[in-house]
């Protein structure tokens, strides 16, 4: 029968309910120190008062004399959508008690279900006992204990509880899990809002391995509390091993900090500080560290980490949101060598090349604006190196993009400025195989450059796209650098210059859609011709950030090929070539680019020598330039083949690109990259490079894998790295171990060869030596 009367049932429902609900408490238990989920409300505030409830049950009894209101048969109760079901349920007004009895199931909105023999509990929630109490969470943890009882309305204590978060074994369910916490006691402390577990001891595959008298952590009402969080350890050849215990300390509710002390067996103790504040509109993290190293001959003779005792970096990094449109913020390190940071491997500052800068940004609907200033660290560990002294200090670099919000002339309408200002306190000068470059010369320039585009798209009755554009575009520069000595090109010996250059350009692609029973393919022509005078000042001005130049076919249909503001290529160039998608219904999918560029008229930019010749053996040096192209094959095996290449213009040979195969099925996966890059001795590659990478994942035994990975350079016949490691994952644990052996000539490192290693269990936190990820 089904009853709807309030007066006797909405008492003890919302009391046996809430009761119930909170054992939902411990679907967190135990947690790592320092950390926590996010806060739960109280039951009664998630009930609306408005809430209908749902009583049916077999049989209604009402025993006046005794003030005894029971259910019986097949409960169940919907309430505010808590849903529970019981054999009985009796509510005894006299004594304010309630009893649910026989297979208590209760499923709350977040998904938790809590099961019980039998519950009972007082009307006002402050006091109640359950037996054989059971909690499985929406988030697949659970907890066993033989009885749970709640205590002056701030309490709950489980006796003889057991917690995991691993699912129970499908073909045994009654096998330990994985990993699982077993207590004496559980006891849950509203008004300090800790779970403190009595007599801990933690089981793996059903054998303890680890005991503690007692653990007290945070529960899950608590955003943060102060505490010991997981340590981490580590092991190199010229650290030894290290063991990082952190400390994490809650300052207020804007402001925490972090202590990590690490012991090296080989080195002493490095202390780690990170100060962390939250403010209306951003945050600030200030970092700090230091180590007066034990043993500095365990380094190679010579290098800063041998010769240096006392080491210590300070970092400082913020960013914040001025309006929703502007933000600023920095990021900067100072550290007392130039290898500090990478030989202890300080997280997100051991980087080779690392760069501070301080930023204003501003991003509109349709324009932005970028302001950077940048001074960049090399990390190495030659003391005599020069490296960092010769890179440019940017102060600063300026970006500001629009576009027109009306169309003019029934195109688009855009704007390009770019200012820079750097410095350099050092040439940075060299000779490769009897040809000087030079990155960069002693003293200060600046540039300004502001651009001006219009283009139009038109789509012809036959469907032949057509674009035309006019482009216009002005540079001036404020010059006093050294002259380059020994620099065999017409470098202009001016304090000022001045440079323009004026484009129009037309576009056309022709779409041709082909169709058959099982595939579709797309096939598109492109041809693009750039009409310029020729570069002003080409080869006679600084290059300072056009310098990384690679011509394939992602570069093939640009206006502008260089890289960046110091070249501006000129003359009249045709861009001419195609695309090509095709797809089947079996599952196969085909994607291919090919080209070339043709210079007609003018002169060549990429012919004209510059101060870091970055035109040289470019593939566009010649008035018809080298074949560029790239393309793919995916099919429904797993097997995928890429390739990206640069194609002699005469002869066909092959003078750049890579050619990627992999194969990926539910064992097994597998990836082979190989990589060619031809001579450049004009521009700093005096041999070819040719390198092959694998990397490898062998799924075995249920959850366990195997994985390595090589890069083997073909032309000195060196690994240059290599790496093993072996996994293991299921539902509630992680465990990955590595070993990792990279040599390279031009650092000297804390060492050649590391072991990492991370062992996780899910919700409890993870346990990490070093690094266990395979570098690709």
């Amino acid at each position: 029968m089904a009853v709807g009367d309030r007066k006797y049932f909405s008492k003890q429902s919302v009391a046996l309910l809430v009761g119930a609900a909170l054992c939902s408490y411990f679907g967190s238990v135990p947690a790592s120190h320092g950390q926590a989920s996010a806060p739960e409300q109280n039951i009664q505030n998630k009930i609306p008062e408005s809430a209908k409830l749902l009583l049916s049950a077999n049989e209604l009894v009402y025993n006046r004399d005794a003030d005894l209101v029971s259910a019986v048969g097949g409960v169940q109760i919907n309430y505010g959508g808590y849903k529970m079901v019981a054999q009985k349920v009796e509510y005894n007004q006299k004594t304010g008690r309630m009893m649910a009895m026989g297979n208590v199931e209760l499923v709350s909105p977040d998904g938790n279900r809590i099961y019980a023999d039998n519950l009972d509990v007082t009307d006002n929630f402050a006091d109640g006992f359950l037996n054989s109490l059971r909690v499985e969470t929406s988030d697949n943890t659970r907890i066993v204990a033989e009885s749970g009882e709640r205590v002056g309305g701030t309490k709950m204590i489980l006796n003889k509880g057991v917690y995991t978060a691993c699912l129970p074994c499908a073909e045994d369910p009654k096998r330990a899990p994985f990993w699982q916490v077993k207590a004496k006691r559980v006891i849950q402390n509203g008004e300090t809002h800790t779970i403190r577990l009595e007599r801990a001891r933690f089981e793996l595959l059903g054998y303890p391995i680890a005991f503690v008298p007692f653990i007290e952590v945070p529960d899950n009402t608590v955003k943060r509390k102060s505490g010991f969080l997981f340590p981490t350890m580590s092991l190199s050849q010229n650290l030894g091993f290290g063991l990082s215990i952190p400390y994490y300390y809650v300052i207020s509710p804007s402001m925490d900090a972090t202590v990590t002390t690490t012991g090296y067996t080989a080195q002493g103790f490095l202390v780690e500080g990170e100060f962390r504040q939250r403010f209306e509109n951003g945050t600030h993290i200030l970092r700090v560290a230091g180590i007066d190293q034990a043993k500095p001959g365990n380094f190679s003779s010579g290098t800063s980490d041998a010769e240096a005792e006392q080491r210590g970096m300070v970092a400082s990094k913020a960013e914040f949101r001025i309006n929703p449109r502007w933000t600023f913020g920095w990021d900067v390190m100072v550290q007392s060598d130039n290898n500090f940071s990478k030989t202890y491997k300080l997280r997100g500052l051991s980087g080779t090349d690392r760069t501070n800068q301080i930023y204003l940004t501003g991003l509109g609907k349709r324009n932005y604006f970028d302001m950077r200033a940048f001074y960049f660290d090399v990390q190495d560990a030659d003391r005599t190196n020069t490296a960092e002294k010769q890179q440019a200090i940017v102060y600063p670099a300026l970006d500001y993009h629009y576009v027109a919000p009306q169309p003019l002339a029934g195109g688009e309408l855009s704007a390009d400025v770019n200012l820079t200002n750097i410095s350099r306190t050092h040439d940075d000068f060299y000779t490769v195989d009897g040809f000087d470059r030079f990155r960069g010369l002693k003293g200060q320039t600046s540039r300004l450059t502001a651009e001006l585009q219009w283009k139009r798209t038109y789509v012809t009755p036959t469907g032949l796209v057509i674009t035309p554009l006019l482009a216009a575009r002005g540079d001036a520069f404020a010059l006093n650098m050294n002259d380059p000595t020994g620099y065999a090109g017409n470098y202009l010996d001016d304090e000022s210059a001045t440079r323009s250059m004026l484009t129009a350009g037309l576009e056309m692609r022709y779409p041709i859609l082909m169709t058959t029973d099982n595939s579709t393919h797309i096939l598109e022509p492109i041809v693009q011709i750039y009409a310029r005078p020729d570069e002003q000042l080409a080869g006679r001005l600084p290059n300072e950030d056009a310098q990384s130049f690679v011509f394939d076919a992602t570069s093939l249909f640009d206006r502008d090929k260089f890289s960046g503001y110091d070249r501006v290529e000129g003359g009249t160039r045709a861009n001419v070539g195609f695309q090509y998608t095709g797809t089947f219904d079996s599952g196969y999918k085909l994607h291919g680019i090919f080209g070339q560029s043709y210079q007609l008229a003018g002169q060549n930019s990429f012919a004209t020598d510059d101060l870091v010749n970055v035109g040289a053996d470019s593939g566009l040096e010649t008035d018809r330039s080298d074949y560029v192209g790239l393309g793919g094959v995916e099919t429904p095996y797993g097997v995928s083949v890429a390739a990206s290449y640069r194609l002699d213009e005469k002869d066909f040979e092959f003078r750049r690109g890579d050619l990627t195969t992999g194969y990926q099925n539910d064992t097994f996966q597998t990836q082979v990259t190989y990589t060619h890059l031809s001579a450049q001795p004009a521009y700093g590659f005096a041999e070819d490079n040719d390198e092959i990478q694998t990397s490898s994942k062998v799924k075995f035994k249920d959850y366990w894998s195997i994985f390595g990975g090589i890069a083997w350079d073909l032309n000195n016949d060196v690994i240059s790295r290599r790496t093993l490691g072996l996994s293991y994952e299921d539902e509630c644990t992680i465990f990955t171990i590595a070993y990792t052996d990279s040599r390279d000539s031009d650092d000297e490192s804390a060492s050649d060869w590391t072991i990492g290693a991370r062992l996780t269990f899910r919700t409890l936190g993870d346990i990490k030596i070093g690094s266990d990820t395979l570098s690709n």
